[in-house]
Parts: structure tokens; C-alpha cells; sequence
């Protein structure tokens, strides 16, 4: 059997899957997360828009739901409310009348890095036992593995 010490706790080799894992610290973080979505009026669905649409602007909808993992026709609602709301732009595609092209106004630009801020206070938080090198080494591995 393989064994290490880490922060107080055994690695074994019987440990449980990668999967169980991250499923549980997913769910400790959206349960972080939801409080700051909630004071701000934003849904989780609608805060991935943001951030996807800051990370890459004039998305067409159908890439839009692609890259985050959602349906189509389930979004529709999300991106009317955030238009609504003046955080994003609708335009059609001028080479295709039929495409919505999406990108972010300053009001969601602003948005999306007010809550990202306050998440990212909260990830802090919830990494503050470990030191510097196993959080750094924690955020490389995880990077790592999301961008296969």
C-alpha cells in the first residue's frame, strides 16, 4: 500500500475516486458560490454566460451553449434576462441574419468582476490552510486537467 502525509491526512492507495472527490468540493463551492449569485440576481447559468462571453466576446448563441454545456433553447431565457438587464448585446450576424452574435456590455464587464472578485474571496478562503506551494500546485494540476 502507498502512503503519504499531506495537511494532516494519509494518501492511500484506497482512496476514493478522482470523481467522488471533485464532486463534493463542486458541490462545497456552489454552495459558496450561490450567496454571492443570489445578492447580485444572478443565476448560475447566467454567471457562465458572463464568463464565457468575457473570455471570448461575439460568440454566436449556438457556441455559446456549446462552451458551457448547456441547451439552446434552455439558454434563450437566460440571455433575454441579461439583455433585459443591459449586461450583454444581441446583434444579428451581419453575414447571417439568422445568427445572434453576443457580447458584454460595461455593465457586465463590471458584473461578472464584482462576482468573480467575492468568489474568488471565498475560494481563497476555503484554500487558506494549505501553504502557498500545495494551493499553487493544487490551481496548476486542476488548470491541467480542465484544459484536456
Amino acid at each position: 500500500m502507498i502512503s503519504q502525509r499531506v495537511v494532516g491526512v494519509d494518501l492511500v492507495e484506497e482512496r476514493e475516486d478522482l470523481g467522488a472527490m471533485v464532486f463534493r468540493l463542486g458541490r462545497r463551492l456552489l454552495v459558496m458560490e450561490q450567496p454571492i449569485l443570489d445578492r447580485h440576481g444572478v443565476s448560475m447559468w447566467a454567471y457562465a454566460v458572463l464568463t464565457a462571453l468575457r473570455e471570448s466576446p461575439m460568440r454566436t448563441q449556438t457556441a455559446l451553449a456549446a462552451g458551457i454545456g448547456a441547451d439552446k433553447t434552455r439558454l434563450i431565457p437566460v440571455l433575454d434576462e441579461l439583455q433585459k438587464r443591459g449586461l450583454i448585446e444581441r446583434e444579428p450576424d451581419p453575414s447571417d441574419r439568422r445568427v445572434r452574435l453576443l457580447d458584454l456590455t460595461a455593465d457586465g464587464r463590471r458584473l461578472h468582476e464584482t462576482i468573480q472578485s467575492e468568489i474568488r474571496a471565498g475560494e481563497a478562503d476555503l484554500l487558506s490552510d494549505f501553504p502557498p506551494t500545495d494551493r499553487d500546485g493544487f490551481l496548476r494540476a486542476l488548470i491541467a486537467l480542465t484544459r484536456r
